[in-house]
Protein backbone atom coordinates (compact mmCIF):
# COMPACT_ATOMS: atom_id res chain seq x y z
CA UNK A 1 0.00 0.00 0.00
CA UNK A 2 1.29 3.46 -0.96
CA UNK A 3 0.09 6.60 0.74
CA UNK A 4 -0.55 9.42 -1.76
CA UNK A 5 -1.04 13.13 -1.18
CA UNK A 6 -2.11 15.81 -3.68
CA UNK A 7 -0.41 19.18 -3.41
CA UNK A 8 -0.48 22.56 -5.12
CA UNK A 9 2.34 25.04 -5.64
CA UNK A 10 -0.08 27.89 -6.27
CA UNK A 11 -3.52 28.66 -4.84
CA UNK A 12 -5.27 27.91 -8.13
CA UNK A 13 -2.59 25.73 -9.66
CA UNK A 14 -2.61 22.19 -10.94
CA UNK A 15 -2.50 19.38 -8.39
CA UNK A 16 0.49 17.04 -8.27
CA UNK A 17 0.78 13.61 -6.66
CA UNK A 18 3.50 12.64 -4.22
CA UNK A 19 3.91 9.71 -1.88
CA UNK A 20 3.95 10.45 1.85
CA UNK A 21 4.54 7.13 3.61
CA UNK A 22 5.25 7.60 7.28
CA UNK A 23 4.31 11.31 7.32
CA UNK A 24 1.11 12.56 8.93
CA UNK A 25 -0.37 15.33 6.78
CA UNK A 26 -3.62 17.26 6.62
CA UNK A 27 -5.10 19.88 4.30
CA UNK A 28 -3.12 23.14 4.39
CA UNK A 29 0.17 21.64 5.60
CA UNK A 30 3.31 22.94 3.89
CA UNK A 31 5.69 20.29 2.53
CA UNK A 32 9.00 20.36 0.69
CA UNK A 33 9.15 18.41 -2.58
CA UNK A 34 11.66 17.85 -5.36
CA UNK A 35 10.69 19.13 -8.83
CA UNK A 36 12.39 19.43 -12.20
CA UNK A 37 13.27 23.02 -11.26
CA UNK A 38 14.67 22.07 -7.86
CA UNK A 39 13.33 21.97 -4.34
CA UNK A 40 10.07 23.83 -3.79
CA UNK A 41 7.39 24.33 -1.16
CA UNK A 42 3.84 23.12 -1.78
CA UNK A 43 0.63 22.95 0.22
CA UNK A 44 -1.53 19.87 0.76
CA UNK A 45 -4.91 20.37 -0.96
CA UNK A 46 -6.55 17.00 -0.23
CA UNK A 47 -6.43 14.49 2.59
CA UNK A 48 -3.85 11.72 1.96
CA UNK A 49 -5.21 8.38 0.78
CA UNK A 50 -3.86 4.88 0.29
CA UNK A 51 -3.69 3.02 -3.00
CA UNK A 52 -2.65 -0.47 -4.08
CA UNK A 53 -0.83 0.87 -7.12
CA UNK A 54 2.89 0.38 -6.76
CA UNK A 55 3.98 3.24 -9.01
CA UNK A 56 7.71 3.80 -8.70
CA UNK A 57 7.46 7.03 -10.73
CA UNK A 58 5.66 8.80 -7.85
CA UNK A 59 8.19 11.03 -6.11
CA UNK A 60 8.08 11.05 -2.30
CA UNK A 61 7.85 14.32 -0.41
CA UNK A 62 11.08 15.34 1.29
CA UNK A 63 9.64 16.46 4.63
CA UNK A 64 7.25 18.85 6.28
CA UNK A 65 8.33 22.45 5.78
CA UNK A 66 10.26 23.88 8.69
CA UNK A 67 9.58 27.30 10.16
CA UNK A 68 12.62 28.70 8.34
CA UNK A 69 11.36 27.34 5.01
CA UNK A 70 7.89 28.77 5.59
CA UNK A 71 9.45 32.16 6.38
CA UNK A 72 11.47 31.91 3.15
CA UNK A 73 8.22 31.16 1.27
CA UNK A 74 6.51 34.21 2.81
CA UNK A 75 9.53 36.33 1.87
CA UNK A 76 9.34 34.98 -1.68
CA UNK A 77 5.65 35.98 -1.92
CA UNK A 78 6.50 39.51 -0.76
CA UNK A 79 9.27 39.73 -3.38
CA UNK A 80 6.82 38.64 -6.08
CA UNK A 81 4.53 41.57 -5.26
CA UNK A 82 7.45 44.00 -5.54
CA UNK A 83 8.60 42.40 -8.80
CA UNK A 84 5.08 42.69 -10.23
CA UNK A 85 4.96 46.44 -9.56
CA UNK A 86 8.47 46.98 -10.99
CA UNK A 87 7.71 44.99 -14.15
CA UNK A 88 4.53 46.96 -14.74
CA UNK A 89 6.52 50.21 -14.52
CA UNK A 90 9.05 48.91 -17.06
CA UNK A 91 6.25 47.82 -19.43
CA UNK A 92 4.74 51.32 -19.31
CA UNK A 93 8.17 52.86 -19.85
CA UNK A 94 8.74 50.71 -22.95
CA UNK A 95 5.19 51.31 -24.21
CA UNK A 96 4.55 47.61 -24.79
CA UNK A 97 1.00 46.46 -25.52
CA UNK A 98 0.85 43.66 -22.98
CA UNK A 99 -1.14 43.04 -19.83
CA UNK A 100 0.89 41.74 -16.90
CA UNK A 101 -1.12 39.12 -14.98
CA UNK A 102 1.16 37.56 -12.37
CA UNK A 103 4.74 36.67 -11.51
CA UNK A 104 6.40 33.82 -9.66
CA UNK A 105 9.83 33.31 -8.09
CA UNK A 106 11.40 29.89 -7.83
CA UNK A 107 11.95 28.86 -4.20
CA UNK A 108 15.72 29.39 -4.43
CA UNK A 109 15.22 32.80 -6.09
CA UNK A 110 17.27 31.89 -9.17
CA UNK A 111 14.38 32.24 -11.64
CA UNK A 112 11.61 34.82 -11.97
CA UNK A 113 8.68 34.12 -14.31
CA UNK A 114 6.20 36.77 -15.49
CA UNK A 115 2.81 35.84 -16.96
CA UNK A 116 1.12 38.20 -19.39
CA UNK A 117 -1.60 38.40 -22.02
CA UNK A 118 -1.47 40.25 -25.35
CA UNK A 119 -3.51 40.50 -28.53
CA UNK A 120 -0.61 39.40 -30.69
CA UNK A 121 3.13 38.80 -30.57
CA UNK A 122 5.16 41.20 -28.44
CA UNK A 123 8.85 42.00 -28.87
CA UNK A 124 9.93 42.01 -25.22
CA UNK A 125 13.67 41.45 -25.69
CA UNK A 126 14.58 44.85 -24.31
CA UNK A 127 12.16 44.34 -21.42
CA UNK A 128 13.92 41.09 -20.50
CA UNK A 129 17.23 42.95 -20.35
CA UNK A 130 15.69 45.59 -18.08
CA UNK A 131 14.24 42.93 -15.78
CA UNK A 132 17.49 40.96 -15.64
CA UNK A 133 19.38 44.13 -14.71
CA UNK A 134 16.79 45.06 -12.05
CA UNK A 135 16.49 41.64 -10.35
CA UNK A 136 19.85 40.02 -11.14
CA UNK A 137 18.29 36.63 -11.80
CA UNK A 138 17.10 34.48 -14.68
CA UNK A 139 13.99 35.99 -16.32
CA UNK A 140 11.21 34.22 -18.22
CA UNK A 141 8.19 35.91 -19.82
CA UNK A 142 5.30 33.57 -20.59
CA UNK A 143 2.30 34.58 -22.67
CA UNK A 144 -0.95 32.94 -21.51
CA UNK A 145 -4.55 32.84 -22.73
CA UNK A 146 -7.67 34.44 -21.32
CA UNK A 147 -8.68 31.28 -19.45
CA UNK A 148 -5.33 31.02 -17.72
CA UNK A 149 -5.62 34.70 -16.83
CA UNK A 150 -8.98 34.15 -15.14
CA UNK A 151 -7.50 31.16 -13.28
CA UNK A 152 -4.64 33.26 -11.90
CA UNK A 153 -6.63 36.40 -11.13
CA UNK A 154 -9.83 34.74 -9.83
CA UNK A 155 -13.31 36.22 -9.63
CA UNK A 156 -17.02 35.49 -9.23
CA UNK A 157 -19.03 33.66 -11.88
CA UNK A 158 -22.58 34.30 -13.08
CA UNK A 159 -23.78 31.73 -10.54
CA UNK A 160 -22.48 33.89 -7.68
CA UNK A 161 -19.77 31.43 -6.70
CA UNK A 162 -16.00 31.65 -7.06
CA UNK A 163 -14.75 30.67 -10.52
CA UNK A 164 -14.39 26.92 -11.02
CA UNK A 165 -10.99 27.33 -12.67
CA UNK A 166 -9.46 28.86 -9.55
CA UNK A 167 -11.06 26.46 -7.06
CA UNK A 168 -11.05 22.85 -8.30
CA UNK A 169 -10.42 22.62 -12.07
CA UNK A 170 -6.95 21.25 -12.81
CA UNK A 171 -7.20 21.48 -16.60
CA UNK A 172 -9.51 23.04 -19.17
CA UNK A 173 -11.81 20.75 -21.14
CA UNK A 174 -12.83 21.76 -24.68
CA UNK A 175 -16.14 23.66 -24.71
CA UNK A 176 -18.11 24.58 -27.85
CA UNK A 177 -21.55 25.84 -28.84
CA UNK A 178 -22.72 22.29 -29.47
CA UNK A 179 -22.90 21.81 -25.70
CA UNK A 180 -25.13 24.88 -25.33
CA UNK A 181 -27.44 23.70 -28.13
CA UNK A 182 -27.62 20.22 -26.59
CA UNK A 183 -28.76 21.76 -23.30
CA UNK A 184 -31.35 23.97 -25.01
CA UNK A 185 -29.69 27.21 -23.91
CA UNK A 186 -30.16 30.53 -25.64
CA UNK A 187 -27.07 31.36 -27.71
CA UNK A 188 -26.56 34.66 -25.91
CA UNK A 189 -22.87 35.48 -25.33
CA UNK A 190 -23.76 37.45 -22.20
CA UNK A 191 -25.17 34.30 -20.60
CA UNK A 192 -22.78 31.71 -22.03
CA UNK A 193 -19.42 33.46 -21.62
CA UNK A 194 -17.52 33.39 -18.35
CA UNK A 195 -15.22 35.95 -16.75
CA UNK A 196 -12.53 35.09 -19.30
CA UNK A 197 -14.77 36.00 -22.24
CA UNK A 198 -14.83 32.37 -23.42
CA UNK A 199 -17.61 29.79 -23.14
CA UNK A 200 -18.14 28.77 -19.51
CA UNK A 201 -16.37 25.56 -18.46
CA UNK A 202 -19.46 24.45 -16.51
CA UNK A 203 -21.24 23.72 -19.81
CA UNK A 204 -19.11 20.57 -19.84
CA UNK A 205 -20.23 19.40 -16.38
CA UNK A 206 -23.74 18.25 -17.39
CA UNK A 207 -22.82 17.02 -20.85
CA UNK A 208 -23.28 13.32 -20.05
CA UNK A 209 -26.60 13.90 -18.25
CA UNK A 210 -28.05 15.78 -21.23
CA UNK A 211 -26.73 13.22 -23.72
CA UNK A 212 -28.33 10.42 -21.71
CA UNK A 213 -31.66 12.29 -21.49
CA UNK A 214 -31.66 13.10 -25.22
CA UNK A 215 -30.97 9.45 -25.96
CA UNK A 216 -34.06 8.32 -24.00
CA UNK A 217 -36.59 11.16 -24.36
CA UNK A 218 -38.51 12.13 -27.52
CA UNK A 219 -37.67 15.24 -29.51
CA UNK A 220 -39.83 18.31 -29.96
CA UNK A 221 -42.36 17.56 -32.71
CA UNK A 222 -42.59 13.80 -32.01
CA UNK A 223 -46.02 12.22 -31.60
CA UNK A 224 -46.48 10.45 -28.27
CA UNK A 225 -49.24 8.48 -26.56
CA UNK A 226 -50.55 9.72 -23.22
CA UNK A 227 -53.43 8.74 -20.92
CA UNK A 228 -55.35 11.63 -22.55
CA UNK A 229 -54.68 10.50 -26.12
CA UNK A 230 -52.07 11.11 -28.82
CA UNK A 231 -50.38 14.50 -28.89
CA UNK A 232 -47.34 16.31 -30.23
CA UNK A 233 -44.36 17.17 -28.02
CA UNK A 234 -44.01 20.95 -27.86
CA UNK A 235 -41.27 21.21 -25.25
CA UNK A 236 -38.86 18.90 -23.38
CA UNK A 237 -37.36 19.56 -19.95
CA UNK A 238 -34.31 17.29 -19.93
CA UNK A 239 -33.39 18.01 -16.30
CA UNK A 240 -36.79 17.11 -14.83
CA UNK A 241 -37.50 14.67 -17.71
CA UNK A 242 -40.91 16.18 -18.32
CA UNK A 243 -42.72 16.75 -21.62
CA UNK A 244 -45.18 19.43 -22.70
CA UNK A 245 -47.63 17.74 -25.06
CA UNK A 246 -49.98 19.69 -27.34
CA UNK A 247 -53.46 18.38 -28.13
CA UNK A 248 -55.69 19.82 -30.84
CA UNK A 249 -59.44 19.11 -30.81
CA UNK A 250 -62.02 21.02 -32.84
CA UNK A 251 -59.64 23.92 -33.51
CA UNK A 252 -58.85 24.16 -29.80
CA UNK A 253 -55.30 23.67 -28.56
CA UNK A 254 -54.48 22.41 -25.10
CA UNK A 255 -51.05 21.75 -23.58
CA UNK A 256 -50.48 19.27 -20.77
CA UNK A 257 -47.30 18.30 -18.92
CA UNK A 258 -46.29 14.69 -18.30
CA UNK A 259 -43.38 13.00 -16.59
CA UNK A 260 -41.62 10.79 -19.12
CA UNK A 261 -41.46 7.96 -16.57
CA UNK A 262 -45.30 7.91 -16.50
CA UNK A 263 -45.79 7.58 -20.27
CA UNK A 264 -42.59 5.79 -21.32
CA UNK A 265 -44.32 2.40 -21.25
CA UNK A 266 -46.96 3.76 -23.68
CA UNK A 267 -44.28 4.68 -26.23
CA UNK A 268 -41.94 1.67 -26.62
CA UNK A 269 -41.25 2.51 -30.26
CA UNK A 270 -39.49 5.73 -29.24
CA UNK A 271 -37.07 3.83 -27.01
CA UNK A 272 -36.46 1.26 -29.77
CA UNK A 273 -35.85 4.00 -32.33
CA UNK A 274 -33.40 5.76 -29.99
CA UNK A 275 -31.44 2.56 -29.46
CA UNK A 276 -31.35 1.86 -33.20
CA UNK A 277 -30.13 5.40 -33.94
CA UNK A 278 -27.38 5.09 -31.33
CA UNK A 279 -26.19 1.76 -32.78
CA UNK A 280 -26.22 3.16 -36.31
CA UNK A 281 -24.32 6.23 -35.15
CA UNK A 282 -21.66 4.11 -33.49
CA UNK A 283 -21.27 1.89 -36.57
CA UNK A 284 -21.01 4.86 -38.90
CA UNK A 285 -18.73 6.98 -36.74
CA UNK A 286 -15.88 8.55 -38.71
CA UNK A 287 -17.20 6.95 -41.90
CA UNK A 288 -19.06 8.42 -44.88
CA UNK A 289 -21.86 6.25 -46.31
CA UNK A 290 -22.35 5.78 -50.05
CA UNK A 291 -25.67 7.65 -49.84
CA UNK A 292 -23.92 10.61 -48.19
CA UNK A 293 -21.42 10.67 -51.05
CA UNK A 294 -24.19 10.62 -53.67
CA UNK A 295 -26.04 13.45 -51.89
CA UNK A 296 -23.10 15.87 -52.12
CA UNK A 297 -23.92 18.82 -54.36
CA UNK A 298 -21.06 19.03 -56.83
CA UNK A 299 -21.88 22.67 -57.57
CA UNK A 300 -21.02 23.53 -53.96
CA UNK A 301 -17.41 22.41 -54.41
CA UNK A 302 -14.97 25.23 -55.03
CA UNK A 303 -13.19 24.41 -58.31
CA UNK A 304 -10.11 26.33 -57.17
CA UNK A 305 -9.61 23.90 -54.28
CA UNK A 306 -9.23 21.01 -56.75
CA UNK A 307 -6.56 22.68 -58.87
Amino acid sequence: MTRIVNVRFRDAGKTYRFSCDGVNLSIGDAVMVETTLGTDLAHVCEEPYETDTDDKDITPILHKATEAEINRYDEKCAQEKEAFVKCRELIDMRGLEMNLVDCSYSFDGKKLTFFFTAEGRVDFRELVKDLAYAFRTRIELRQIGSRDQAKLVGGIGLCGRELCCCTFLDKFAPVNLKLARCQGLSLNPGKLNGACGRLMCCLQFEKEAYEDARRRLPDTGDRVRTPDGVGIVSDVNFIEEQLSVKFTHDNETNIERYAWADIESLNPEICDRRCANCEAKNRGKNKTSQQDIEDIDESAIDPEENE
